[in-house]
């Protein structure tokens, strides 16, 4: 039974056929060729993504998202100088985290840049979650 093979059921086990020969390699230039009944690949003009990251997408863009991390960075700035002022940055960091929330809401996803990575709802959520909560600690400390 040791040697048995695993597969073999009661009886014992059929040769398996053999296999075809290999089909030549394909040449580099070559295209292949789609399988019946499927789709045909595009290639026209290449698609933008889903945020407008394509070749005519504007500077304006990267606005909101720029001053989301301008808000943020200042904020950290601000609770790093000490105890005394930590309140205040994590405040300017909640508020930032809340514009990038109004921001992302009101924007179309071409004009939200950055701050579009998911859908607009769970976008809005969780910036919204997470200023609301920093705005929270902010109250919070003396």
């Amino acid at each position: 039974m040791a040697n048995r093979p695993v597969n073999t059921g009661s009886g014992g086990a059929a040769a398996p056929p053999p296999l075809a020969a290999a089909p030549p390699p394909a040449r580099p230039d070559a295209t292949p060729a789609a399988p019946a009944g499927h789709r045909a690949t595009r290639t026209g003009r290449p698609r933008a993504n889903r945020a407008g990251g394509g070749p005519g997408t504007s500077v304006l863009a990267w606005l909101p998202y720029l001053i989301v991390l301008a808000g943020t960075a200042v904020g950290m700035f601000v609770a790093w100088q000490g105890s005394k002022y930590a309140g205040r940055g994590a405040g300017l960091v909640g508020a930032s985290l809340l514009t990038g929330a109004l921001a992302r809401l009101i924007l179309p996803a071409r004009y939200a840049g950055l701050l579009s990575s998911r859908r607009k709802a769970s976008d809005v959520l969780a910036l919204a979650l997470f200023g609301a909560a920093v705005l929270a600690v902010a109250i919070a400390l003396p």
